[in-house]
């Protein structure tokens, strides 16, 4: 059998976990990557998370699947900020315009170094130079992935910077808790979001004006809603083909559940608590094409990426630093989220 190389030309490691109850955590070293994620029900081992069929491929797609994206999750426009009277040009890799989920050369893109692995966990760490992708000071990151007798998967990403700068670190998991071999897209899926605005964005994902409230709209999930419900009703949703923005939890409070989406059977459900302040749904408006697990390839909507984090843009725009994205010298940054698989 062919070893299968990254794009450093070195083999991928790929780190299994596992916990008493049967769940099962694939991981690699490439991007800090979540590749699959199979959980006991009813006795049958489902697997819920978007994936292609070998690490080579799925590294090699463009949809963000699993992957650790950082320095800067989701978008900053025309890929420039201005930060301490310095203005500061990114790479720009949003057709040649935007930055989106860091660059190019994101930390989706690099190999992690394997600090401590056990059976439930593992600890990856990245260190990332000054001046790269455009952004100041040298960052050191780490990122824990540890999974629990109680289903549940702990993503801890922590990092310090040795200058002011940009930071917003994530997953990227698509989720489809019908099983990603069911045929059925998740627009069947009921979805709660405790939040009570969300941030309407352009056609490019760039946040056009001011936080805007849920009530009235197809972006109220303070309710358990079918996905489906209100899909595409509203201008904002139309001009990015769906659901892709930014939800303003109404409290940043780690222990309360956020997120909850159920499978359309209401056989599996995922509880999410965080202490970001933000979270990006993205219902994959544009999965078409990208190559699954089966030798084929995925429809749009056949999963839904749930993406905790602070606001898109947010060094272009001072008033949301008080969300996070703007991490000071020296001072340790923090995304703390957990993901909890159960039955309804």
């Amino acid at each position: 059998m062919t070893e299968m190389l990254a794009a450093d030309g070195k083999p991928f490691k790929l780190i299994e976990l596992n916990n008493a109850h049967g769940m099962r955590v694939l991981l690699t070293d490439w991007g800090a990557t979540w590749l699959a994620c199979s959980v006991p029900v009813r006795e049958q081992q489902r697997e819920v998370l978007l994936r292609a069929d070998n690490p080579q491929v799925h590294c090699a797609q463009g949809a963000y699947l699993g992957a650790s994206v950082g320095r800067y999750a989701n978008r900053i426009a025309h890929a420039q900020f201005t930060l301490n009277d310095r203005t500061f040009t990114l790479d720009a890799n949003q057709d040649g315009k935007h930055q989106l989920h860091g660059g190019s050369q994101g930390f989706n893109h690099k190999r992690w170094q394997v600090l401590e692995q056990s059976e439930s966990a593992v600890t990856f760490a990245l260190t990332s130079s000054d001046g790269d992708q455009g952004f100041p000071g040298e960052v050191q990151s780490q990122a824990l992935f540890a999974l629990s007798d109680d289903n549940a998967l702990r993503i801890c990403y922590s990092a310090v910077a040795s200058a002011d700068t940009p930071l917003n670190l994530t997953c990227h998991p698509y989720f489809n808790l019908d099983g990603i071999r069911s045929g059925r897209d998740v627009l069947d899926h009921s979805l709660h979001i405790a939040a009570s605005h969300y941030l309407p964005v352009d056609s490019e994902g760039i946040p056009q004006g001011e936080l805007k409230a849920v009530a009235g709209t197809g972006f109220d999930f303070k309710q358990p809603k079918t996905i489906g419900q209100d899909f595409m009703r509203d201008e904002d949703q139309k001009a990015t083909r769906g659901y892709d923005h930014a939800f303003l939890f109404d409290e940043q409070n780690s222990k309360k559940v956020q997120v909850r989406l159920i499978s359309s059977q209401a056989d599996l459900g995922l509880a999410i608590t965080t202490n970001q302040a933000a979270i990006q749904v993205y219902t994959g408006n544009f999965l078409q094409g990208t190559l699954n697990s089966q030798g084929g390839a995925y429809a749009n909507q056949a999963g839904v990426a749930l993406e905790t984090e602070a606001l898109p843009d947010t060094p272009n725009h001072p008033a949301w630093w008080r969300y996070g994205g703007m991490s000071q010298k020296d001072v340790r940054y923090c995304n703390d989220t957990v993901f909890t698989f159960y039955t309804p």
